[in-house]
């Protein structure tokens, strides 16, 4: 620590070098940083703070601050390519991170808490250089059994897997920092409260209800927290980004007041400060596991050493905080916007690759854009269905890099349909995108789609309006869609291909299907729900050549035809009505003519045997094949051998290949 103590005042946060930018802003403490350095450096004409967050679409704090949209950035930090993408955008000299997630406990999903806490600090740092600032917002929690008013230099004795992640994330800053000689700093936060804190948790609700004159539920008595207001908190940031230095860089700060305080002190102070008459209740809510009797902090070397003191007594809090609910219209405004947040939902675009090594790069990086725009989680899944190409060292490459996107490789080629069905069983996405691998499916289309998802169709669509093909290709294209819609049994789009958004309730539905002769677009109209088209143009293949030709679309005309149409089988009905029928005025022709000498050229039956034999063995034959076509289907079930069989699947760095591993993958996937 430093020997002299420097006078405790409030932080400029003019002083700080920018860019600024505050991962994890749409949470309630990121939201308080934000917002001061924003506004106080938009006074000065210096509007360069950034607020990154990966779910702008729920960040309800962020839509009620009322700032420029451009100041608003998507980014998920469990992707190294969206992180680097916006350094290098940005270019930020201060970063402060309090991206978090498992310190709440409807925050279950314990592989996200490593993946957030530690996998995506390390994609931060990975981006980070010496001439930045890196402020990382820890948590008392690293303490947790040691936690009667710890020193820094105490054994932490983490309780939870939270705790276990904010500690991994405190000793990787202090690895950065000895190693890469970046100045960073860890910020153990206690019990920060005030405005823009969630409506349910505890101060905001005995802020409400006391200045009601009642009270919210309470724990015991005897539970005590360490009660910091935010914007000493705030300063807290400001201060280490401030003061950071070699001596210091890479240490933990606890950011507490060193005051014990109890739920009875607690309630006593608001009943002094509110008024309140009436008596609490204690033990009316049900404690939870890390409510503990002694727990409090030692700020004495952020004093020393960051000239940081908590200077908000506990009653000019609760003031502060009441006059913040009643300045935001609370009841109005915030509770509901916290109560309503739209939906952040994931999409899992699945890619079924054969022989487009030389697109797959450019499908990425067109896919990362396009949901970065549309401010949207993604899990990308590429299927190598046996490709002959170098598609594997491509995918490899790429999940090296990319935690958010899947590898999956099929022991043969199996066909588009089953490596659709291969990632749709794997995805965990609230929706799923189906493409070819050879951007014949343009990823800019996708905001079309997620437009019309997010509307309330459950199934959209891409309707080809034109391709970039000869006319007389798109001829024959456009009347086998009008043909197969009029033949088949069900409601048909024309012009649509597997290029699609689907629910999740109904990618649900299409997986549990037992057939194993799958033809997706036809399956994705029998199953109903809500659907709609969305028009485009489908441009040629960028690379290499079409792997599709006269007869292999032939055989998917037939595979449509007799998996969705009985015509067919109708047809040589009717034809055996009308033939028999025809046949049957032959002979009475025949004898007519014969009998009263009407027709004396009327032949004697050789030409006219030979050309019924003729003509009707061609239709029996055709009737047979006909038959023999769905009877081949009917046998192709009754096998039920499986639809596809994965050789491999990767995730980031995690390599799964044996049967059981991948089974046990997708089991906890289905958990999610």
């Amino acid at each position: 620590m430093n020997s002299s103590t420097p006078p405790v005042a409030p932080a400029d946060p003019l002083q700080l070098a920018g860019p600024i930018v505050v991962f994890g802003a749409s949470g309630f403490i990121g939201a308080n940083l934000f917002e001061q350095l924003f506004r106080v450096r938009q006074i000065t004409g210096t509007a360069d703070v950034y607020a990154l967050t990966h779910d702008a679409t729920k960040a309800w704090r962020l839509k009620l601050l009322d700032v420029p949209a451009e100041n608003i950035i998507h980014c998920d930090i469990l992707s190294d390519a969206s992180v680097q993408d916006v350094f290098e955008k940005i270019k930020p000299r201060t970063i402060f991170n309090l991206a978090a997630y498992g310190a709440y406990s409807k925050q279950k999903n314990v592989v996200l808490t490593y993946e957030t806490n530690v996998l995506g600090t390390v994609n931060i740092l990975e981006n980070c250089t010496p001439d930045m600032v890196y402020i990382h917002a820890g948590s008392s929690s690293e303490y947790g059994f040691n936690c009667t008013a710890p020193k820094e230099t105490d054994r932490v004795e983490p309780n939870s897997h939270y705790a276990v992640s904010k500690v991994s994330a405190a000793y990787t800053l202090e690895y950065y920092a000895k190693m890469h000689q970046l100045n960073t700093l860890n910020l153990r936060l206690y019990s920060i409260y005030g405005g823009w804190e969630e409506p349910d948790r505890l101060i905001p609700r005995l802020v409400e209800e006391t200045r009601k004159g009642q009270w919210p539920p309470l724990v015991s008595p005897d539970i005590s927290r360490d009660f910091v207001y935010v914007d000493d908190c705030i300063d807290a940031f400001v201060q280490a980004a401030l003061r950071v230095n070699p001596t210091i860089r890479g240490r933990s700060y606890n950011i507490a007041t060193g005051k014990r305080t109890t739920m009875r002190e607690l309630a006593g102070v608001a009943r002094q400060t509110f008024g309140v008459t009436q008596e609490p209740v204690w033990g009316s809510m049900t404690n939870r596991n890390w409510d503990l009797s002694d727990w409090y902090g030692d700020p004495t070397a952020a004093e020393a050493d960051l000239g940081w003191k908590a200077r908000t007594s506990l009653s000019d809090g609760l003031r502060r905080t009441a006059d913040w609910q009643i300045t935001n219209q609370y009841e109005s405004r915030v509770i509901p916007a916290f109560q309503t947040p739209s939906l952040n939902p994931v999409i899992s675009p699945i890619i079924a690759c054969y022989r487009d090594a030389q697109a797959i790069p450019y499908m990425y990086e067109r896919l990362v854009k396009t949901f970065n725009e549309l401010k949207v989680r993604y899990e990308i899944i590429f299927v190598n269905d046996n490709s002959p190409d170098n598609t594997d060292e491509v995918l490899n490459e790429i999940c090296a890099r990319d935690p958010n996107v899947i590898a999956i490789k099929h022991s043969r080629n199996f066909g588009s349909q089953s490596a659709f069905l291969s990632g749709m069983e794997i995805s965990t996405g609230d929706a799923v995108v189906l493409m070819d691998g050879d951007l014949q499916d343009p990823p800019e289309v996708i905001p079309q789609f997620y437009e019309k998802w997010q509307q309330g169709f459950d199934v959209v669509y891409g309707v080809r309006v034109q391709r970039e093909m000869p006319p007389h290709v798109h001829f024959f294209y456009k009347q086998f869609y009008r043909l197969f819609k009029r033949t088949a049994y069900i409601d048909i789009p024309v012009d649509a291909g597997d290029f699609s958004i689907i629910d999740r309730k109904v990618v649900r539905e299409l997986v549990n299907l037992p057939e194993t002769e799958q033809f997706l677009r036809g399956l994705r109209a029998w199953v109903g729900f809500k659907q709609t088209g969305v028009d485009y143009v489908r441009p040629e293949r960028m690379f290499g050549v079409s792997t599709n030709n006269w007869t292999k679309n032939i055989w998917w005309a037939k595979k449509a035809i007799f998996s969705f149409s009985f015509a067919p089988l109708e047809l040589m009905t009717y034809a055996g009505f009308v033939l028999t029928g025809l046949s049957m005025l032959g002979i009475a022709w025949q004898i007519f003519a014969r009998f009263f000498n009407f027709d004396p050229n009327t032949p004697y039956g050789t030409s006219t045997v030979i050309i019924l034999v003729m003509f009707f063995g061609g239709i029996n034959l055709l009737g047979i094949s006909f038959l023999g076509e769905y009877i081949s289907k009917i046998f192709e079930e009754t096998k039920k051998r499986p639809k596809f069989i994965r050789t491999m699947v990767r995730k980031g760095d995690r390599v799964y290949k044996t049967s059981a591993e991948i089974s046990t993958m997708i089991e906890q996937r289905k958990s999610k």
